[in-house]
């Protein structure tokens, strides 16, 4: 699995829809200036994504308001996410999502991201490429910052949905970081206070706590 923190956030170009539309050639590029969520999930049409993708939705105010854009990848087709975004949520769909879901239906994005489940061979013998699996998402989270590096990440197994409110705190936490130049102890959140990096700060830091 790649660790892509520090580094460049892979670009893209696929298909994506946006707003029941089939919009080509959608990149990551576009978005330099601006804080990236970026997160996988593994199909169209199942059970524990649509919660995801709904939750995210519900939080999309406060993500806009700390500048944030939200995009979604799956490796299924974007007529795939058109069709699921047609159903209510009530019939399992996602009908009602407004930020971008990409179709990485050549699954490079995913691989590229390290979030590519399954595993496949060149069989020399038969010249033909043989899969272990399939090949779809883990639930992985991105988050990029402003000049396009990936400052947190974390991919789940396909059972265990993520939290939206954590992926929010950690936001939070990066902004207060870029603004204070104050690192962002354990459990901290937006009103706590952060710790200058000198080990006095600490020392009075720690013996504040009670664990």
């Amino acid at each position: 699995m790649k660790v892509l923190v520090g580094k460049n956030a892979p670009n893209f170009k696929a298909n994506a829809i946006i707003n029941n539309q089939i919009i080509e050639n959608f990149t990551l590029k576009k978005f330099i200036g601006k804080y990236v969520l970026l997160f996988f999930y593994p199909k169209d049409f199942t059970f524990v994504c649509p919660t995801e993708l709904h939750a995210f939705q519900a939080k999309i105010q406060d993500f806009e308001s700390r500048n944030v854009q939200i995009i979604a990848v799956s490796t299924d087709t974007e007529q795939s996410h058109w069709g699921w975004m047609q159903l209510s949520k009530q019939e399992g769909g996602i009908k009602g999502i407004t930020y971008p879901i990409v179709a990485d239906t050549n699954k490079t994005i995913s691989y590229n991201y390290g979030v590519l489940a399954g595993d496949w061979i060149y069989d020399e013998e038969n010249d033909q490429i043989e899969a272990y699996k399939e090949l779809v998402a883990y639930r992985g989270l991105f988050l990029i910052d402003k000049e396009g590096i990936i400052r947190h990440q974390l991919i789940n197994d396909m059972p265990l949905g993520r939290n939206v409110n954590e992926a929010i705190r950690i936001i939070d936490a990066l902004i207060f970081f870029e603004k204070n130049g104050e690192v962002c102890p354990a459990n901290w959140k937006l009103g706590d206070k952060g710790i200058k990096t000198d080990h006095k700060s600490v020392a009075l830091y720690l013996s504040s706590k009670k664990y």
